[in-house]
């Protein structure tokens, strides 16, 4: 590519891949999708469909429901669903008012959640994108998780040299019930292991903490 790869990831059978390039240098941002069973598409890096992304660079992305189409999330705050097939945008929306940082699907891929600048995490159906939850902090979310166990969300972010907090928030009542400390940098990334039992942080000071849920954990009742 021109540019740096900024995301990527595997469709649900293994079989194709897409990818998404920076903006920068003068190169515009682009959406490809590369079908691994006809090998010349890699060998001579010719996409089956590549899009291009005029307006603003994608932030995170990941496939959506059926391996029918990917969610994008942008700079500008813009949410896209692209088709896998034709590469148009089939569904859109603006629900945040700056960047979008990453964004996360939940385990039944029904729903996601969003981490954003503009100090929230938002949580959207996975195939309309209709927003339905909200979370709002003190600071800029770099990255938000869903507990795969429990109706949670793990968030953090900052951008002074106290907020190295992970928030846990209720997801139907929307409301913070917890904060745990790790990292000694800026919280850039959020993942709970499948089993819902812990979660990792990772952050600019280049340590990734692995948390461990005591029991009152799991016998909290909101």
């Amino acid at each position: 590519t021109n540019s740096a790869v900024w995301t990527c990831g595997f469709d649900f059978g293994d079989n194709i891949i897409m990818s998404s390039t920076d903006k920068q240098m003068g190169y515009q941002c682009f959406v490809s999708f590369f079908d691994l069973r006809d090998p010349s598409q890699m060998d001579n890096n010719e996409p089956y469909v590549k899009i291009p992304c005029n307006d603003s660079k994608i932030t995170s992305a990941f496939w959506g429901p059926w391996g029918e189409c990917i969610i994008t999330s942008h700079e500008s705050g813009k949410l896209n669903q692209y088709s896998a097939k034709s590469g148009e945008v089939l569904v859109n929306g603006k629900e945040h008012l700056r960047q979008i940082n990453d964004i996360q699907l939940s385990r039944d891929v029904t729903m996601f959640v969003t981490a954003s600048k503009d100090n929230t995490a938002k949580i959207f159906d996975s195939t309309t994108l209709e927003h339905q939850k909200t979370f709002w902090t003190e600071h800029p979310v770099n990255s938000a998780a869903l507990s795969p166990n429990y109706d949670h969300v793990v968030l953090g972010g900052g951008q002074e040299t106290m907020d190295f907090e992970a928030s846990f928030f209720h997801l139907a009542f929307e409301e913070e019930f917890g904060r745990v400390k790790g990292n000694f940098g800026l919280i850039n990334s959020f993942a709970f292991h499948p089993d819902g039992k812990s979660y990792s942080s990772g952050g600019e000071d280049g340590y990734v903490c692995i948390h461990y849920f005591y029991l009152q954990y799991f016998e909290f009742e909101f």
